[in-house]
């Protein structure tokens, strides 16, 4: 913080203090009800906690009965002290409970129109006409879900264009006034409205940057047209982080256009709490200064750095924020001085109600000479009141941030203020509430000292003699820049490669090729004309020679100690991290896998290595079982032998590795027959085992037909154990086959069996919506549906049913679908074309026996293996598209009167794979925890995307063995336990044993 103004920050912020004496903002000086409810959350975290969780699940309750049940689902935990006002209401009988809660629900809906201005422009007119006789403006802000099609896009334009045209004819009739309406450069306009980026376009994502900011761009700029005609100012909001770059690309895309080239009403927000904002304010400056524009900065702190720290933590990636507040707070200071700095071509607007923040704005604004009509102090609705009018007295334009909406999309928001509000770093909370001294309220902040910010932080290789502790690979930030362009680059040189001769792949038997002359190609189902590769295909020799090589070497590699595997294993660890992009790039054009979901594959691929060889370490130990005196207890495990590990193509890379690497680091050879369909990544993966140090014998791969060379390693002896991912039948068979014992054989066969799923997804009548149709469409459509864990049915407790589907259709439409080595793929290809032929079959015939909401044909699109992402309803609970996995793009949807029927349906399966619950309500969240039995069950979120050592994965009925692959039991699969126990005690002796003797 610069001392140059410092001291007169320190007079202003003492000034406005002395004004601000006996006020206190209406949030905490309200009706008897709402104060005792902040007083509450205030006092009490885990009231605030249950009550905040009660506000945002409130206005989708449609009855009394709905009311209750939640109110004291959530407020009568043990360990929750609850109001009094609360505790009459449940001890009421049952008439007064219907009187209370309804009082209830009107005391809770005037909490949120105390923070939203209106439902609609027409009803926040009052609103504004009131703040404009109190002397402060406004922005608009439209409230609503989240955009998740396109219908939903277009209507959020037209609202838009509604609001600026009614509020620009309703201005017509308000007195001009100077202190609002005039800044140092002349008239500035009275009604200004501020747009959310996201509601602009459906299918914003970083990966997919410039189509996206395009879209919106075309979307955006008729809006800003018409503000332009009617003499109205627009600001974009920030949002989340992954949209921040997108939102400055935007804002300059848009102001470029020829048709806005004088346009000088045009605002975008820079948010303080993140790391990088100087560098985003300064670049601003910089292009207002190349375009001859003065645009405005609205600077705020920032609404989410909950989700920010919170989402960065589960990524894996550094906290895009200050994690401290008071380095928030000084670097907010900073970026105000920044833009006062630079007031030629800046229009600054203060966003605080933060009086040091707003005193050393002031002070600043004096040092660089900006009149005080030269900037503005912004404040939300709802809030600050005090501190509003101190600035407006003080001769200060005020400009409160007005939210517009209907309660249900309104509630986020709401929450959002109860928690700034009741915060214990919040300075409204301490000024008022809390009644800290204006000497410590006025301190300058204390930042801690900090480094640059680094979005992606490299991983170094794990040392056995140091092993660190197990973290996921993160994946990669698409919203960072560089790494977008890192993973482009390698998409483009493996495409490049494919157009020339492509070398010959073949199986690797000792480390050695094994050609032969029965090629095959490697088809991109993108363009079904394109070669990925040549393969050459094994015979019933080269499976014969594999397996003698194995025996050969099975006994050395058991030998082997378990750190040297581990070593191996970390080996292969960097290898794949130091090529992650490029092994992308090939499933990308070999399997049809989308960006990020084939970033991801190779993320679990080295998660799997670096959590197996750990757990290899740990298991290696001999247990001691009982320590009793004179006799040796010990425990340890012995690798089982030859392992065939037979693969499946949606996972290429990650399963195929997560088998293979977890038997051979218990100390089996190790065998590998992939999919005929993603035998190039196979290869690959296996010349980099080869590459990090493994005896070639311990680590082979066959390139072959499942019929050839799987059936021959499930049926021959010497193979000990047979771990498989694949479909039912094929598991199936693999089970009959290993049971049977020929001759020759020395043990009983082992199969850690993985055969799919027919996942469901429960919608309860409270469910988040938003997040309820965002999350089935990735889990139904992520990958066209090609995973074991794929949602394929969802059942809705009514009344939700019909809104549910309508959105969920929606969003299905507003798909991208394109190859999957085009970036903005959000739906590609199926795999090969007796895939395309039998769903393509499947589709058609299923709109014989229900209602086909949306798909049910080929796709037109590409030459590759496109088919149209398809809902249906009205099927028979018995049709087998309703009871049997499809593998493909293929929802089923049904609708049900009550949960307990949800929970009936969703076990009549054969399957217990994966399955998911959107929910609100603690009772039924919990009856799912104990009756929707499923190997992997996923409570508000997506059902697909299981994490290594954080969601163990793998299921049980007809859908596996029962074993958790990424688990800590795992490994435990390819090993025997042998126990020892010996005798110590010699001639009445024993060691370490005390003695008595006196």
């Amino acid at each position: 913080m610069s001392t140059k103004w410092e001291n007169r920050a320190q007079e202003l912020g003492q000034d406005f203090f002395q004004k601000l004496k006996g006020e206190k903002p209406g949030i905490f000086n309200k009706a008897w009800w709402q104060g005792q409810i902040m007083e509450f959350a205030m006092k009490d975290e885990s009231f605030k906690t249950e009550m905040f969780r009660f506000v945002d699940v409130f206005p989708v309750l449609q009855s009394s009965a709905e009311i209750y049940r939640h109110l004291k689902e959530y407020l009568f935990k043990p360990g929750i002290k609850t109001p009094p006002l609360f505790k009459t209401v449940v001890g009421l009988g049952s008439f007064m409970q219907d009187t209370a809660t309804k009082q209830i629900a009107s005391q809770m809906e005037g909490m949120a129109k105390g923070f939203i201005c209106g439902q609609d422009g027409k009803s926040a007119f009052e609103e504004f006409k009131k703040l404009r006789k109190q002397r402060q403006t406004f922005t608009a802000d439209l409230l609503g879900e989240a955009t998740i099609s396109e219908p939903e896009a277009e209507t959020y334009v037209k609202r838009y264009i509604d609001l600026i045209e009614s509020l620009a004819q309703e201005a017509k009739q308000w007195p001009q006034d100077d202190l609002l309406d005039k800044d140092d450069h002349g008239s500035i306009p009275q009604v200004n409205v501020s747009i959310k980026v996201s509601a602009m376009y459906s299918q914003l994502d970083a990966l997919a940057f410039d189509l996206s900011v395009k879209a919106a761009a075309k979307r955006l700029v008729p809006v800003f047209q018409r503000a332009k005609a009617l003499g109205v100012f627009l600001n974009l909001d920030m949002e989340h982080y992954a949209l921040k770059d997108m939102t400055y690309a935007l804002f300059k895309k848009v102001l470029e256009d020829p048709s806005l080239k004088d346009y000088q009403f045009a605002g975008v927000v820079v948010q303080a709490y993140l790391r990088d904002s100087e560098k985003d304010l300064l670049d601003l400056i910089a292009w207002a200064k190349s375009h001859g524009k003065r645009i405005t900065i609205r600077l705020v702190k920032g609404a989410y750095w909950d989700h920010e720290t919170i989402h960065a933590q589960q990524e894996g990636w550094p906290a895009p924020v200050w994690l401290d507040k008071a380095d928030s707070d000084a670097h907010y200071e900073k970026l105000t001085a920044l833009m006062l700095e630079n007031h030629k071509y800046i229009r600054s607007a203060i966003a605080s109600h933060n009086l040091r923040s707003i005193a050393v704005a002031c002070a600043a604004a004096e040092h660089y000479k900006v009149p005080k009509n030269g900037f503005e102090i912004q404040c939300l609705y709802g809030m600050a009141e005090p501190i509003k009018a101190v600035c407006v007295n003080a001769g200060y334009r005020v400009r409160v941030y007005a939210p517009i909406g209907e309660l249900i999309p309104g509630m986020a928001y709401l929450v959002r203020r109860l928690l700034e509000n009741t915060s214990n770093e919040g300075w409204l909370k301490q000024g008022f509430a809390d009644g800290l001294d204006t000497k410590t309220l006025l301190a300058p902040p204390k930042p801690k000292q900090r480094g640059p910010f680094v979005r992606a932080v490299p991983q170094a290789e794990t040392s056995v003699e140091h092993v660190a502790k197990y973290v996921n690979e993160p994946f990669r930030d698409f919203a960072d820049q560089k790494q977008r362009q890192a993973f482009a680059l390698q998409v483009q040189k493996v495409g490049e490669t494919l157009q020339k001769t492509l070398p010959l792949r073949s199986s690797l038997i000792n480390g050695q090729a094994y050609e032969t002359k029965d090629i095959v190609d490697s088809i991109d189902p993108s363009k079904r004309d394109r070669q990925v590769g040549k393969i050459a295909m094994c015979d019933a020799s080269g499976v014969e020679k594999a397996i003698l090589e194995a025996q050969k070497a099975q006994k050395d590699w058991a030998s082997t100690p378990a750190t040297e595997r581990a070593k191996w294993l970390f080996k292969v660890a960097a290898i794949m991290r130091a090529r992650r992009d490029e092994l992308s790039a090939w499933m990308v054009y070999e399997v049809g896998k989308p960006w990020r979901e084939a970033d991801a594959d190779v993320c679990e691929a080295i998660d799997f290595c670096e959590y197996y060889g750990r757990e290899a370490l740990r298991i290696s130990k001999p247990q001691m079982m009982q320590n009793l005196p004179g006799e040796s207890n010990l425990m340890s495990y012995q690798a089982r032998g030859i392992c065939a590990v037979i693969a499946p193509w949606n996972f290429p890379l990650a399963i195929l590795v997560g088998m293979s690497v977890a038997a051979a680091v218990t100390g089996n050879a190790v065998i590998m027959k992939p999919a005929e369909q993603s035998m190039v990544i196979a290869h690959i993966f296996a010349k980099i085992a080869l590459e990090a140090g493994i005896p070639p014998a311990v680590f082979q791969l066959l390139l072959g037909t499942g019929e050839e060379v799987g059936a021959r390693l499930v049926r021959d002896p010497r193979i000990q154990t047979i771990a498989f991912t694949g479909s039912r039948a094929v598991g199936l068979e693999i089970w009959k086959q290993a049971g049977q014992t020929l001759a020759g054989q020395r043990n009983l066969k082992r199969v850690i069996c993985e055969m799919g799923g027919k996942n469901a997804v429960i919608v309860d009548n409270d469910a988040d919506l938003d997040e309820a149709v965002q999350g089935v469409l990735k889990s139904a459509f992520g990958f066209a549906g090609q995973k074991c864990s794929a949602c394929s049915r969802v059942i809705v407790v009514e009344p939700l049913y019909e809104q549910f589907k309508q959105r969920l259709v929606q969003a299905t439409q507003s798909l991208t679908v394109v190859p999957s080595f085009d970036s903005s793929v959000s739906f590609g290809p199926v795999i090969d074309q007796e895939a395309y032929d039998r769903l393509l079959k499947v589709m058609q015939d299923v709109a014989q026996r229900g209602t086909v909401l949306t798909g049910g044909q080929a796709a037109k699109a590409h030459g590759g293996f496109f088919l149209e992402p398809t809902i249906v309803e009205n099927l028979s609970w018995t049709d087998f598209v309703w009871t049997e996995e499809q593998f493909g793009p293929i929802l089923a949807l049904q609708k049900v009167q009550t949960f307990e029927e949800a929970l009936q349906k969703v076990m009549e399966s054969e399957y217990a794979l994966t399955g998911g619950l959107f929910s609100r309500s603690p009772s039924h969240i919990e009856q799912a925890k104990e009756a929707f039995a499923v190997g992997n069950l996923y409570i508000n979120r997506s059902i697909t995307g299981a994490i290594v050592g954080r969601h163990p994965f793998g299921g049980y009925q007809m859908s596996g063995g029962g074993t958790k692959a990424g688990g800590p039991d795992y490994l435990l699969q390819f090993v025997n336990p042998r126990h020892i126990s010996e005798n110590t005690q010699r001639r009445g002796f024993a060691p370490n044993l005390d003695s008595t003797d006196d």
